[in-house]
């Protein structure tokens, strides 16, 4: 059993900054690539910054320059640095992970989603 569990969501101002956080758990052998996905009311799920393990980081063109993912491997945790928050960034954030569990059956998980809103 493999777990993400995402923290660090909530209510900013605009030009405000928030950090999330998603720690995985459970039966895990190796992590490939981790990554942060987010979806507004009414619109479709939409990469927002991925990286994966020893490689370079992709990040949505709408983020660029504004929000930075990271990873603590030793913790299986990823982190997304969100500054400059606007109003459009408002979505229930996704933490993905592909990874190899214990049996080394490479599966995809994702966590439960997390609430961000940028609003006055």
């Amino acid at each position: 059993q493999v777990q993400l569990v995402e923290s660090g969501g909530g209510l900013v101002q605009p030009g405000g900054s928030l950090r999330l956080s998603c720690a995985a758990s459970g039966s895990i052998h190796s992590i490939n690539h981790m990554g942060w996905y987010r979806q507004a009311p009414g619109k479709q799920r939409e990469l927002v910054a991925t990286m994966p393990t020893g490689g370079s980081t992709n990040y949505a063109d709408s983020v660029k320059g504004r929000f930075t993912i990271s990873r603590d491997n030793a913790k299986k945790t990823a982190y997304l640095q969100m500054n400059d928050l606007k109003p459009e960034d408002t979505a229930v954030y996704y933490c993905n992970a592909a990874l190899f569990t214990l049996g080394m059956r490479f599966s995809i998980y994702w966590g439960q989603g997390i609430q961000v809103t940028v609003s006055s």
